[in-house]
């Protein structure tokens, strides 16, 4: 059964999701490919005490990597690229190429990139720690200032205003 609630965040509200009582969805406001609102169960804030507490560490910088149980809803490949993500280091990013390299697949970056973009649990499973080929900022679901701004943050830059 699912369950959602809306928190707060410096990057907009937030809309959490849990099946089962375990956290399977993080979407920003506008997000590109976020589900429709009805596919998210009733409101309720029960199942998502953890989740609160680790995003407001992350977000004040204390904490660099999350330990939350996830169950993402994905293909197999998916599944892999999110897995992936959860290993690019705090403060450090990789490209799509890397990522595909790093799955034993070196030409599928495109298809990394489609993966990165399905991600259901933004920030949790950092995909705007994924850059492209020349280090330049490309597509993020949450949109590119989104992106820049979270990258700032595990950088220890100054914020920049949203």
């Amino acid at each position: 059964m699912k369950a959602h609630t809306v928190i707060d965040s410096p990057y907009g509200p937030l809309t959490l999701v849990a099946d089962d009582g375990v956290l399977c969805g993080l979407y920003m406001t506008d997000q590109r490919h976020r589900p429709p609102e009805e596919s998210f169960g009733p409101p309720d804030p029960t199942p998502f005490a953890e989740a609160e507490e680790q995003l407001e560490a992350y977000f004040a910088g204390r904490l660099t990597e999350f330990s939350l149980e996830l169950r993402l809803h994905g293909t197999p490949f998916q599944r892999s690229v999110w897995s992936a993500l959860r290993a690019i280091p705090y403060g450090e990013t990789r490209t799509y190429g890397q990522l595909a390299a790093l799955l034993g697949q070196p030409t599928a970056s495109r298809a990394v990139g489609l993966a990165n973009g399905r991600n259901p649990v933004g920030i949790i499973v950092p995909c705007h720690r994924v850059v492209g080929a020349n280090g330049d900022l490309t597509g993020y679901g949450g949109g590119l200032h989104r992106k820049r701004r979270l990258l700032d943050l595990e950088r220890g830059a100054a914020p920049a205003l949203f």
